[in-house]
């Protein structure tokens, strides 16, 4: 179940009020003392998230399926996706609904019972906690979010069933501008910088990989190098983006890779204002980058 996104707060009484963490959406799958993770576009990640998968393993009920999202947090407990890129923090699981357990389908139950089978399911168990509440008001749990710096809010109605798919009983607010943007070359290093210089990124306007920029920043030495190495076998002679930017020296790469960029703003001409390179999205296939609609 997808939420939507939505562009301002809002307030919906009755509603609940959860943070939107920045990490991999994974379903746990229990049977028995085997477990397995997959994201959502069905990449086992078992391995990947070894620690996740122990800690479920260990939980009591035999049949079990959880929906939730692996983060990495910083000091101040906020959820960093460029933390847990680069593996060297803790993993933990925040699980945010549970759709089976012991037999039971509770997809079509209401979002209460479902959150009290998960909090029951994982009790107090290492590396696994349940999704965090914020306040009862849209407006002040949304307030709440920006202040504590998280990604944004997530807003489910309690009286919704369990859906696959976009819904609207789900709708999501960021606090932070972050997009999944399609990496289509690169440009030559410059100074002490080595590898590349800057990533060129684009997004999809229907068939058209649309050109909206490109990020500088973010980048350790060991990224650039390990980039830099992925790169190379999608090298292509040919511009993939649609009208692509004059620049001496670019690398043109045939469009596969997906970027999670964070930045300021869209400009008037759809570029991306201060962006921040974060890391690759393996979940994420290139056309679901959508290029957002023109502000009017």
């Amino acid at each position: 179940m997808l939420a939507t996104l939505v562009e301002k707060p809002f307030h919906r009484p009755g509603w609940v009020y959860e943070e939107k963490y920045d990490g991999y959406r994974i379903l746990a799958y229990k049977e028995g003392k085997g477990v397995t993770l997959l994201s959502r576009n069905g990449k086992d990640r078992t391995v990947t998230f070894a620690d996740v998968a122990k800690a479920i393993a260990g939980l009591s009920d035999r049949t079990l399926l959880l929906d939730g999202e692996v983060v990495a947090f910083d000091r101040r407990l906020v959820s960093r996706f460029q933390l847990l890129q680069e593996g060297e923090v803790p993993t933990v699981y925040a699980v945010f609904d549970c759709l089976y357990r012991a037999g039971r389908d509770l997809r079509e139950k209401r979002l209460p019972e479902r959150r009290e089978a998960l909090e029951d399911a994982i009790g107090d168990t290492e590396r696994l906690f349940p999704s965090r509440r914020l306040a009862d008001n849209g407006l002040k749990a949304f307030e709440v979010a920006r202040k504590m710096g998280f990604e944004g809010m997530v807003a489910k109605n309690p009286a919704a069933p369990y859906r696959e798919g976009r819904s609207t009983e789900w709708l999501k607010v960021k606090v932070h501008q972050e997009e999944e943007l399609v990496i289509g070359g690169y440009t030559p290093p410059a100074g002490t910088r080595s590898h590349f210089g800057a990533l060129l990124l684009g997004a999809y306007r229907r068939r058209d990989l649309i050109y909206v920029g490109s990020v500088g920043t973010g980048f350790s030495e060991k990224t650039l190098a390990s980039l830099h190495r992925g790169f190379q076998p999608l090298v292509r002679k040919t511009a993939p983006f649609l009208e692509p930017p004059r620049l001496k020296g670019a690398t043109w790469l045939a469009p596969r890779l997906v970027a999670q960029i964070a930045f300021q703003e869209w400009t008037s001409d759809q570029k991306l204002r201060q962006p921040v390179f974060l890391g690759l999205r393996d979940d994420k296939k290139p056309e679901e980058c959508l290029l957002p609609e023109a502000p009017a």
